[in-house]
């Protein structure tokens, strides 16, 4: 008797593929909820510290953290009072207020990040290629909008 070769596994429905996003988003921000609590930070607060790459319009923050502009300006105060961020009037419209990082903010994501990658081990074991197939596809399932590719490109 010939042993067959095991057949291939079906592909996952896109269901499944859902359902182990959503898994794999939850243990993220798990994960990123220690780690900012061990910074004396809300899960908010760091994740609004990880966008700041660049200065940014609170209405902006506000898109992408999906919460109400009263909610960012809140968050922001916060932040504020502790050294991390700091407000700025855009130059091309004064009615506009941009967050930045201040030097400690910035320390601030960098240790984050830091401590993520670390209690993220699976991202280390991936090669080169399989982050740059990863990173491709989740840009095929999220496409970014146009403005923050825009920024991306520029940095």
């Amino acid at each position: 008797m010939t042993q067959s070769a095991p057949r291939p596994a079906a592909a996952p429905t896109p269901v499944e593929l859902m359902d182990q996003l959503a898994r794999a988003a939850a243990a993220y921000y798990r994960c990123f909820a220690t780690v900012a609590a061990e910074r004396g930070l809300t899960l908010m607060q760091g994740k609004m510290l990880s966008l700041l790459r660049t200065p940014m319009p609170m209405r902006t923050l506000a898109d992408l953290l999906a919460c109400d502009a009263s909610n960012v300006t809140g968050i922001v105060d916060r932040l504020e009072a502790r050294g991390l961020v700091r407000r700025e009037v855009a130059a091309a419209d004064r009615r506009v207020k941009n967050v930045l990082l201040t030097e400690q903010g910035e320390q601030t994501v960098r240790l984050i990040r830091a401590e993520l990658i670390s209690g993220l081990a699976g991202l280390d074991q991936l090669d080169a290629e399989d982050r740059s197939a990863l990173r491709r596809l989740l840009g095929q399932v999220f496409p970014e909008p146009a403005a923050t590719t825009t920024a991306a490109a520029a940095r």
